[in-house]
């Protein structure tokens, strides 16, 4: 299987790279989001990622990541962890893969489920299938 780049860049030399310079490599898009400024809640999600890894050098469990931040483009220090992003309902986990960065967070963690219809009573007839059963 191929060593996975972004861009050209190997994940080693991504973390290595001081986040300005990553942040040229990214879409227009995403760019233009990082370029104006994270917000307090985003600030704060990248405080628990770094804890987070803080936590895995010293060879312990990762600690739950949860949150609601769906805005967040996924960084080269997100790849390997497990964060928990609410979709309106409930917390879906995220395992960050190399694959994801430049991607937003909520991508991942749909907010609706496909509609599947249950079936009418047994011998209903069209005209019946919508009157309530007694």
């Amino acid at each position: 299987m191929p060593e996975f780049r972004y861009r050209g860049y190997t994940l080693e030399e991504l973390l290595k790279m001081p986040r300005d310079e990553f942040i040229k490599l990214l879409p227009s898009r995403q760019r233009r989001s990082l370029l104006r400024g994270m917000t307090d809640a985003q600030k704060k999600l990248l405080d628990k990622i770094e804890r987070a890894r803080r936590v895995m050098v010293e060879g312990k469990k990762q600690p739950a990541i949860r949150t609601h931040v769906r805005d967040m483009v996924v960084l080269p220090e997100m790849v390997g962890l497990t964060i928990h992003v609410y979709n309106g309902k409930e917390f879906i986990p995220v395992k960050i893969a190399p694959e994801m960065i430049g991607h937003y967070l909520g991508e991942f963690a749909p907010t609706t489920k496909r509609v599947i219809h249950g079936a009418p009573g047994l011998r209903a007839t069209r005209s019946s299938m919508y009157v309530p059963l007694k």
